[in-house]
């Protein structure tokens, strides 16, 4: 048995030498199976990693399609729907058809007038209700727009005059209370918001009364870059003079 076992170590040991010596050798490259020569007019050969691509794009085209004709077969043709009478068919093709407007020309000329009304209406009372905030905030901070004019013989009457005004005016610091303080901030962030949101309603009334301009009779041209005094970014047009009669 012990002779058996050294017996079998030995094959194994042998083994393993030669398979480190022929993984040692230089093997040739392995190279991919061309085309047969009487075949060279059909292109590379086809492996086998890109026909798995080729069926499986086949195959889900042949998918999508099978979904196309069940739904073809199974579509009930008296069914309804709304496309119908809002499109019209062109040469095979549906399109959709174009909305006549149901407003005149006049009627739209004063539902836009309205609407410059509103507009500049709420412009105004953002106005006000700025300059009402600023106010307020101006006496809060006790800023007032009351000035004393003192009139002197000479400049040492001056200078007194002018000592005891400071010493009138020099108060001392008052801290304000918390509560008043968020008021007073939270006062500003609306003034803020407020002053934007008029800027933008301003812009707004601009565009809208150009464009009820441009709605209106006559010749008129856009005036170019060079034409404009102070340009700002927004279109200028100038219209042709009528002769009144």
């Amino acid at each position: 048995m012990l002779h058996f076992w050294i017996r079998f170590r030995l094959e194994i040991k042998g083994k393993s030498n030669m398979s480190s010596l022929r993984n040692a050798v230089p093997r040739p490259a392995h190279k991919e199976r061309s085309q047969p020569h009487d075949r060279k007019r059909f292109g590379l050969l086809e492996k086998h990693k890109d026909y798995v691509i080729r069926a499986k794009a086949y195959h889900k085209k042949q998918d999508t399609l099978k979904k196309l004709r069940e739904k073809a077969a199974f579509k009930n043709p008296d069914e309804f729907n709304f496309k119908m009478i809002k499109s019209q068919t062109i040469r095979g093709i549906h399109r959709p058809k174009e909305e006549v407007n149901k407003y005149s020309a006049e009627e739209l000329m004063i539902m836009k007038t309205q609407d410059i009304g509103y507009v500049f209406q709420k412009w105004q009372s953002e106005k006000n209700k700025i300059d009402k905030l600023t106010s307020s905030l101006q006496c809060t901070e006790g800023q007032s727009s009351r000035r004393h004019v003192y009139f002197a013989e000479d400049r040492e009457e001056a200078r007194e005059l002018e000592l005891e005004a400071r010493s009138k005016s020099d108060i001392s610091v008052i801290e304000v209370p918390k509560n008043i303080k968020k008021k007073m901030e939270g006062s500003y962030r609306e003034l803020e918001a407020r002053k934007s949101r008029a800027k933008d309603l301003e812009k707004l009334y601009m565009d809208m009364s150009m464009q009820k301009e441009l709605q209106k009779k006559g010749r008129k041209r856009k005036l170019r870059e060079d034409e404009i005094l102070n340009p700002n970014g927004n279109p200028v047009y100038k219209w042709r003079s009528d002769r009144k009669r």
